[in-house]
């Protein structure tokens, strides 16, 4: 595939029709010796990453002269419902479409040093770290396209490019140790930021072991002002420094200062996005280098019905709940449920406060003692949303009738707040 890079710089960002010209040159120097397409594709948690938009072109420009097949980079997430791939993937066609199992569809094709571990993650973690993919990599395609967002996330620090491979399609001993170094590194010291320790582990994995797959990125900006997407830069290529430029563009558009610290956050989770605290905390890392010490975090999650999207995760998080970073790294030294699944362990750290600020989960699926016995606050979803109206609140500081300043965020998956002095 050619390279491509596109930027819109216009607020309104990128048109349709841009876009599609773009993927056809891309395509134009070996479309026509393509006879297997891999796409990797996200799942409906990344929405608004405009992924579906642009599988759906790609697919329908490859497929009367070559098969092509999706593969759902859905990690540690559920797969995809029908519906959710009619809403985010249109009219390709079901059975084209694999879910990933993070658990039971891998294969090793590497380990990363222990000494190399201990190195970039200063100490943090020590352990070497096995590398382990999707066995669907290996089924003879002629291009592997991984599609996806570029945005600040709270394991490697900007999300995509090799990380779709090895935590979207990975196995459980990579994303368990990927996530439990980069909680005990710290998240603050990651989020936003390039070249992160487990970027680095990434990047040695992707060199070492992935050479021989024909892998290329695209790779997206985007933002979504009123819920719509706002498609902001395409980077197609299969080089680190497309993913550079990628990084240094989110960087300028999901990047969100506050001029000081927040007292009060509320944060809106789209039920058709949010059906679990583990995807529904970015609530709470993604506003924590925002809120003030001593200060309050609500969150309205009318959607969120469960914990973890895997047994096991959910029963540990029932079992320690969100304890923050010094206690769960004790646990790890005792207890051997959390010392065999690490992913877990860091999803406890990445939920928790660390006692900074207070979290309420407005629930309308799980009960009081649910949420109170994971060490969160409660209060019912239908009592929040009478002063907490998401229909009547804008994006960033809203005063509400009787006075009192909130902080609002709408989504908050599609960004990173920060207050200047803690980034």
């Amino acid at each position: 595939m050619k390279g491509q890079v596109i930027y819109a710089s216009a607020p309104t960002g990128i048109t349709d029709d841009t876009l599609r010209r773009a993927l056809e040159d891309a395509f134009s120097d070996c479309r026509d010796s393509l006879k297997r397409v891999l796409l990797l594709v996200p799942d409906y948690t990344r929405y608004h990453s405009d992924a579906g938009k642009i599988a759906n072109i790609v697919y329908h420009m490859l497929s009367d002269g070559c098969r092509v097949d999706l593969l759902e980079a859905v990690g540690t997430h559920f797969p995809m419902t029908d519906g959710q791939l009619d809403a985010m993937y249109g009219d390709i066609p079901r059975d084209r479409f694999m879910a990933h199992n993070w658990r039971t569809d891998v294969v090793r094709i590497g380990r990363v040093p222990a000494e190399y571990v201990a190195e970039v993650s200063e100490g943090a973690y020590t352990d070497g770290i096995d590398v382990e993919v999707s066995r669907y990599l290996y089924d003879g395609y002629d291009l592997i396209l991984s599609i996806g967002q570029v945005v600040p996330h709270e394991v490697v620090g900007m999300a995509n490019h090799s990380k779709n491979i090895f935590v979207g399609c990975g196995g459980s001993a990579m994303i368990g140790a990927s996530h439990v170094m980069g909680a005990f590194y710290g998240m603050e010291r990651m989020m936003g930021r390039d070249h992160t320790p487990v970027r680095k582990v990434f990047d040695y994995a992707a060199e070492h072991f992935l050479k021989n797959l024909p892998i290329c990125y695209a790779l997206t900006v985007t933002t979504a002002p009123g819920g719509d997407i706002r498609l902001h830069g395409l980077f197609i290529g299969s080089e680190r420094s497309c993913f550079e430029r990628a990084v240094a563009l989110a960087q300028e558009k999901n990047l969100i200062f506050v001029d000081r610290p927040l007292r009060k956050v509320v944060a809106y989770l789209d039920p058709g996005e949010f059906g679990s605290t583990w995807v529904g905390n970015k609530a709470v890392y993604r506003t924590r280098m925002a809120i003030a010490d001593g200060g309050e975090l609500i969150v309205l999650a009318p959607g969120v019905e469960t914990f973890g999207e895997d047994p096991a995760n959910d029963a540990l998080i029932r079992k320690y709940g969100y304890c923050g970073r010094e206690r769960v790294i004790e646990l790890c030294r005792t207890q051997a449920d959390l010392k065999a699944n690490l992913s877990a362990a860091a999803h406890l750290i990445h939920g928790s406060s660390d006692g900074r600020f207070s979290i309420t989960y407005c629930t309308k699926k799980l009960t009081q003692a649910e949420v109170e016995g994971v060490h969160f606050n409660y209060m019912p979803y239908d009592e929040a949303v009478l002063r907490y109206d998401p229909a009547a609140l804008k994006p960033g500081w809203n005063t509400l009738p009787d006075g009192e300043e909130i902080y609002y965020i709408s989504n908050p998956a599609l960004g990173l707040w920060a207050d200047r002095n803690r980034y």
